[in-house]
């Protein structure tokens, strides 16, 4: 299988300033993946769900470690979605992060 793409999970770290605010932090680590189309199914049960599934993606399982935000060509992600799909690949269903 090729992997033709480069994307960036985000592991999110939650700090405190010095001003007693909680601000969001993101740790990128570096992936390949191969961009795919949402399936017609998939796009539709999230559509009726409040969702609006953009791109997915495919990498390997051993790469992923339950980060719920994704980097693509300068855009944030949200990962809503995840399936496994044989033990060595997982898809991961994005949607452009509000």
């Amino acid at each position: 299988m090729m992997w033709r793409e480069v994307v960036k999970l985000l592991a999110i770290i939650i700090e405190t300033n010095e001003y007693n605010e909680q601000i969001e932090t993101y740790v990128e680590r570096e992936v390949f993946a191969n961009k795919k189309s949402v399936r017609q199914s998939e796009f539709y049960q999230a559509l009726a769900a409040g969702m609006k599934p953009e791109l997915m993606f495919e990498i390997r399982s051993v790469d992923y470690n339950g980060e719920i935000r994704l980097k693509y060509a300068d855009k944030i992600y949200d990962i809503t979605r995840t399936f496994d799909r044989n033990g060595e690949v997982v898809e991961l269903i994005c949607s452009l992060m509000r």
